[in-house]
């Protein structure tokens, strides 16, 4: 006769690792779901934040906003190289970022426009007596009240345009990082719930085994 072979005993120790592993399961789910709350309500609170922000300045704008004006005064003002915005704001109020960044893009087009095309970089620092932007100190005209050389207005000009574009275009990219932080956030509650159910679920099973042994 063959000899049965003797049941295994179980093993004392297998109980408490499986509590331990079970118990961080259900911690990291309640944090990936915590997390993914938390990024929720910040993401939602920096874009309204934003919006709250731009509908204070109160922007509106201007007729000549659109694509085609936009592209007949390139084309009145010989700047071929300068392409005109595809969005629209004319008349409309600044009320989000999406907004605020195609403001912020016709802001750069009618700089453009009064500087004939040049930049900051582009344009001589003085004017002459005549009036015509030199780069020479030497050769530029001579403020008669403060005895300074006279600076030219039209870098003066790009510099605030510049600062007015780019406090918009912080605002859209504060409203894309908004909505990031949403995207985020829900893909983590969801991984965090996923994750607390599969746990329940192994903690259901070894119940279940425990219960039949």
């Amino acid at each position: 006769m063959r000899a049965e072979a003797a049941p295994t005993a179980p093993n004392p120790s297998r109980k408490p690792m499986n509590r331990v592993f079970s118990i961080g399961g259900v911690v990291a789910s309640v944090i990936l779901i915590a997390v993914g709350i938390g990024a929720i309500v910040i993401g939602a609170s920096g874009i309204s934040e934003v919006r709250d922000d731009v509908k204070r300045e109160n922007i509106v704008g201007t007729p000549d906003m659109t694509p085609s004006k936009t592209t007949a005064a390139l084309e009145e003002a010989g700047l071929d190289d300068v392409e005109a915005p595809s969005c629209s704001i004319a008349g409309q109020q600044v009320t989000d970022g999406t907004k605020a960044k195609c403001f912020a893009s016709y802001i750069r087009v009618h700089a453009l426009e009064a500087t004939n095309g040049q930049t900051y970089a582009e344009m001589p620092r003085f004017l002459d007596e005549n009036g015509k932007p030199v780069e020479d100190e030497a050769q530029a005209a001579k403020d008669p009240e403060s005895g300074q050389p006279v600076e030219n207005g039209q870098r003066n000009l790009w510099v605030t345009a510049t600062a007015l574009s780019t406090a918009l275009n912080t605002s859209y990219f504060a409203q894309q990082v908004g909505l990031f932080a949403i995207v985020m956030g829900i893909a983590l509650l969801l991984t965090g719930i996923g994750f607390l159910v599969l746990t329940l679920g192994v903690l259901r099973s070894a119940g279940q085994a425990q219960l039949s042994s």
